[in-house]
């Protein structure tokens, strides 16, 4: 996994045109977030979505349809894409399908959230971080992390892989997520927590104790009440 600090990505030379993978609802709020990064500095040409199960209609928010990824593999030109998936495992799955050479997923995080030099903040490529999350210091997100609306992140806290916060989730300082984590809405990880990779903790649990991989946790505190495959 490569990992840049944020300020390795506020310079963007001549960026290429970007398509959004995910046509569904994410995909179109992945769409805002680009209005609104181009509102505060404008750097992408957007071409378009791109969906292994095409939409009902030929357009999605008035941009085309464009393919499957069988049809992005085939560019032959640099070509930025942001996997919309909210599904850890989903996301994990396109990433993997998408292996031309020619493709690049830049870090997106919606202007109005702070992340400066000296917070020490380490984004893995791919990462989405939506309007209203705050992050503080020395915090590492690994590759294509997905912050939702609003959601908070404390200091010396790593999120691994593929991990998936809702909206209003809340990750406690020196919480520890694994690969593939998936955090509900309103859900939080209390301080120094750590949750095993693809775990998924219910909307407005809370993580008061370690919990294992693999697992369904719900409540407060969170309780497992089923092991996933």
């Amino acid at each position: 996994m490569t990992q840049l600090f944020f300020s390795d990505h506020s310079i963007m030379e001549a960026a290429p045109p970007l398509v959004i993978f995910g046509a569904g609802g994410l995909g179109r709020e992945v769409l805002l977030l680009l209005q609104q990064l181009n509102e505060a500095q404008p750097t992408w040409t957007i071409g378009g979505f791109y969906d292994d199960q095409p939409p009902s209609s030929p357009t999605v928010a008035g941009l085309p349809y464009l393919g499957t990824s069988a049809d992005l593999n085939a560019t032959t030109e640099p070509l930025a894409v942001v996997v919309a998936v909210g599904s850890p495992s989903g996301r994990a799955g396109v990433v993997r399908r998408l292996t031309a050479p020619q493709l690049s997923f830049p870090v997106l995080v919606h202007p109005g959230v702070a992340l400066a030099a000296h917070q020490r903040v380490e984004l893995g490529e791919g990462c989405i971080i939506q309007q209203g999350c705050i992050l503080t210091c020395d915090i590492v997100l690994g590759s294509f992390v997905f912050l939702n609306l609003g959601c908070t992140v404390g200091h010396d806290a790593t999120l691994g892989e593929f991990c998936s916060l809702m909206p209003h989730a809340n990750v406690g300082g020196a919480a520890q997520l694994g690969t593939g984590v998936y955090l509900g809405t309103n859900a939080t990880v209390i301080q120094g927590v750590c949750i095993g990779e693809n775990a998924l903790l219910g909307a407005g649990a809370v993580a008061v104790r370690d919990l294992p991989a693999n697992v369904t946790a719900v409540g407060v505190p969170a309780r497992v009440i089923k092991y996933n495959k």
